[in-house]
């Protein structure tokens, strides 16, 4: 009788095992159901064909200009063990403060010009009565996956169904903090507007079901036209990428330009003498936004330090300078505040106009708030 017993604890016990092993790999089919789809697709017929004839093309992928290394390797560092157990506090001390954006003051139409940064990348710019959304990420994680990848610091200050009517959605490349496949979705159905994306990143929004009369695909120098505005696809200095394969679809910054205002976004890039070419060629320009954070001398070339992000914006022949790219996701090894810590102290040397909204604050570039350092509190 004891041993009919001891058998069925040992049946009892082996069975819940499994199934909570059987729970488990259900559980991890579940958050990876979605990682096909977001992976997104590839370069195939009449697209490949046009990136093949693009002079940023050779070999099968998009290129920098010459010369220039993604990352730079140094043999005495471990980045993993610095990941993992580095110093740095990669994370504000209390929640980020979020703004519900206020109705604009009204003003001249043909003089209009606010911005709405929402945290990250994602940026709304207004625009002589227009409306323009930057790389829009509004999921809980930048990654292919639901259950796994960096998270979110910060909420969005607004959601999805609460952005104004759109005229166009600007893409500056493929990567998941950029591009985001829940985002454009939605976007899809609840707006209308176009989305402008460098070579071959069309090829991932077909795969999500956006259709094809919404998709304009650009080349470095190449401009098109959305209402009243020229929005001018521009160099960058960076790289592509969603699964194993790099560089398979082109990367850029964007211009936006009204009859009377300008702005320039430089989506993700290194510092490099494209700045000043731009600068010549389109500016001056009423409005900066800079990629600010994530960087760090193991991919210098690829993202700029914010003294970088200074120079850049004097290159360009910048009025004001508005920092994105970071607060929101913990993507490098430096301190949370550090990259609005240095820019502020670099633009009061260089005598640079700067606003560093909170995520959801909308700024009147003609007449911004000071700097008040509000992340100091939390970092």
């Amino acid at each position: 009788m004891r041993a009919s017993k001891k058998v069925t604890g040992r049946r009892i016990s082996g069975s819940m095992a499994g199934l909570a092993a059987l729970a488990g790999l259900t559980g991890l089919a579940w958050a990876a159901r979605d990682v096909p789809a977001a992976l997104g697709g590839r370069l195939a017929g009449a697209r490949a064909d046009r990136a093949a004839r693009s002079p940023q093309f050779r070999d099968g992928v998009f290129h920098n200009r010459p010369g220039t290394p993604i990352t730079a390797p140094d043999p005495d560092r471990n980045l993993l063990r610095e990941l993992l157990f580095g110093k740095q506090k990669r994370r504000p001390s209390a929640p980020v403060p979020l703004v519900r954006p206020v109705a604009a003051t009204p003003v001249d139409p043909a003089r209009e010009l606010t911005v709405i940064w929402y945290g990250h990348a994602s940026t709304l710019i207004e625009i002589e009565g227009r409306r323009v959304l930057l790389d829009p990420v509004w999921s809980e994680r930048c990654s292919p996956s639901s259950a796994l990848g960096p998270r979110r610091l910060h909420e969005p200050p607004v959601r999805l169904d609460e952005l104004p009517h759109l005229d166009a959605i600007l893409i500056s490349h493929d990567h998941y903090d950029h591009l985001d496949m829940a985002t454009v979705r939605e976007l899809t159905a609840r707006q209308s507007a176009p989305f402008l994306v460098p070579l071959g990143v069309g090829a991932h929004l077909d795969r999500w079901g956006v259709p094809a009369d919404r998709i304009i695909e650009l080349d470095w120098a190449q401009t098109h036209r959305v209402a009243d505005l020229e929005i001018t696809c521009a160099a960058a200095q960076h790289f592509s990428g969603r699964g194993l394969r790099r560089n398979g679809t082109l990367w850029s910054s964007w211009v936006v330009a009204g009859r009377q205002r300008r702005v320039y976004y430089t989506g993700d890039s290194g510092y490099f003498a494209g700045y000043a070419e731009i600068g010549a060629a389109y500016g001056p320009f009423d409005m900066t936004l800079i990629q600010i954070g994530a960087y760090d001398h193991a991919w210098a070339s690829i993202h700029m330090f914010p003294e970088e992000a200074v120079a850049a914006h004097v290159d360009l022949r910048g009025g004001l300078l508005v920092p994105v790219h970071w607060a929101t996701f913990n993507l490098a090894l430096h301190d949370w505040s550090e990259p609005v810590d240095r820019l502020w102290a670099e633009a009061k040397a260089r005598d640079v106009r700067l606003a560093v909204p909170r995520p959801g604050e909308r700024v009147t570039v003609d007449d911004p708030p000071s700097v008040d350092g509000w992340w100091q509190a939390i970092a």
